[in-house]
């Protein structure tokens, strides 16, 4: 459905109060060609109205000729600020950063959050982002399953479709996602709803099946039949299926970088206002699928770098594959079982 200004507004005026801008602040909105119009307005209206200084600062997109599609998250860690020292200078002295560009995995967002400044990244569609106006109830939610996983070392995921993998966990902090930036430093993306870490490094073993109607991104795509990787010492060993499996292959061999088939990122989804099924009704083009990460009971993995949590991988391939019916132990706690989170195991 379309979203009108004034919804648009509200719901920015809603996170940016969740974020403690307050008068006086200074807001840099980060955007380019790509962000849409009516977000960057809205944003810049409800920043104007708390009373907040207001910049605006557009780059040109940059790694056309290295990305394989037009998706944000096709090719990281070079971004349009890389080499910009004015722009990150300017960032830098700001109370906080409204990210309608994206700088995820760049070292320069690092910088940046290591200075004292808030970020929020907003790269939905309207649609998707006044759907799914953060709470404080979803902050709660998340920081309590968060205190599960701080202290646990090891998390086991099985499937129905023949997932059985065990991860070793405690070198790399956890990490909370709920949609806005109360802290200094902080770094969040609205919309999300979910917390993970990143597996030790060579601390992953055992199978993981993709299963028919599970998700690949960047790729936005719902897979037709199973896929089966076979992990061992951090890495995956083998792509195993049919043509969603050699898709795959391609898409990661042509990154020509042994780092892009280590495991990254481990974790679930807790968003009850994000779905599965929405990939198939958006024009895949204009959303990242943040439903898909998202979305509550999910088991989501990451291949590719961990430079976000302090690792040493860089690698431009990340891949974000949310499964769906899995039971996930985090020591001997189940948190998600079938698909469904176990809100008992946090309290």
């Amino acid at each position: 459905m379309p979203v009108s200004d004034h919804q648009m507004i509200s719901a920015w005026d809603e996170v940016l109060r969740l974020s403690q801008v307050q008068a006086g602040q200074t807001v840099s909105i980060l955007c380019g060609p790509h962000t849409d119009p009516l977000t960057l307005r809205a944003a810049t209206i409800s920043a104007q109205r708390a009373g907040a200084i207001v910049t605006k600062i557009e780059l040109p997109p940059i790694n056309a000729e290295k990305a394989t599609s037009r998706d944000l998250l096709n090719y990281l860690g070079e971004t349009p600020l890389t080499g910009n020292t004015a722009a990150i200078s300017a960032l830098k002295n700001s109370d906080i950063v409204l990210d309608l560009m994206l700088l995820l995995f760049s070292p320069e967002q690092m910088d940046i959050l290591d200075s004292g400044t808030k970020i929020l990244l907003a790269v939905e569609p309207p649609e998707v982002l006044v759907r799914t106006v953060p709470t404080e109830a979803d902050r709660q939610r998340v920081l309590a399953a968060s205190r599960l996983l701080k202290r646990a070392r090891t998390m086991h995921v099985t499937s129905p479709a023949g997932t059985d993998v065990t991860f070793k966990i405690g070198e790399f902090p956890t990490i909370c996602e709920y949609g806005f930036v109360e802290e200094p430093g902080r770094w969040d993306h609205w919309p999300s709803g979910f917390l993970f870490t990143f597996a030790n490094e060579g601390g992953s073993d055992g199978t993981i099946v993709i299963d028919r109607g599970d998700i690949l991104l960047p790729q936005k795509n719902y897979v037709s039949d199973k896929v089966t990787l076979k992990v061992s010492e951090g890495f995956v060993r083998s792509i195993e299926g049919g043509i969603d499996a050699d898709l795959l292959r391609e898409f990661m061999a042509a990154y020509k970088d042994p780092e892009a088939y280590a495991m990254s990122h481990i974790g679930w989804g807790m968003q009850p206002r994000c779905y599965w099924h929405t990939l198939s009704l958006y024009d895949r083009e204009r959303t990242i699928a943040m439903d898909a990460r998202a979305f509550e009971g999910n088991f989501l993995f990451s291949l590719g770098p961990n430079n976000e949590a302090g690792g040493k991988r860089k690698t431009a391939c990340h891949l974000d594959i949310p499964l769906r019916n899995c039971t996930v132990r985090v020591d001997d706690t189940i948190v998600v079982r079938d698909g469904k989170v176990i809100d008992e195991a946090f309290q």
